[in-house]
This record gives structure tokens, C-alpha cells and sequence, in this order.
């Protein structure tokens, strides 16, 4: 196996866990939970996770042919 692989395999690996890890926290959460926020200035777990998911879809779409965020 080279090292490309290696790593690819090892980057795949822990972004399961971390994926798993939030999953699992948000699965704790009631609905209710989920869109509770502290004050009128911050934000909800499912914002925050909306958020988090937009801006990786445009980072990772054409990563290797384009840099940044997309619209």
C-alpha cells in the first residue's frame, strides 16, 4: 500500500468518527432542542449544523480544480 492510500484511508477513517461522534449528539436532542437558542444573537444546534454542511458541500465541490467557497 503507498502512502496516498495510506493517508486517504486514515483521513476517511477519522471523518467517520467525528461524523459518528455528532450524530450521536444530535440524536440526543429533542426536536425542541434542536432549535432552542440561548438568546436573539445566537444560534441553534440546526442552524449551526446547516451552516456547517453548506460550507462544506462548496469547499469539497471541484476541490481539487477550484479553491474556496462556491455559490
Amino acid at each position: 500500500m503507498n502512502i496516498g492510500n495510506e493517508y486517504l484511508r486514515n483521513i476517511i477513517e477519522r471523518f467517520n468518527s467525528v461524523k459518528s461522534l455528532g450524530d450521536k449528539a444530535i440524536n440526543q436532542l429533542s426536536e425542541k432542542e434542536l432549535h432552542w437558542t440561548y438568546n436573539n444573537e445566537s444560534n441553534s444546534v440546526a442552524i449551526i449544523v446547516k451552516h456547517l454542511s453548506g460550507n462544506m458541500v462548496s469547499r469539497w465541490t471541484d476541490f481539487l480544480t477550484s479553491d474556496g467557497e462556491k455559490e
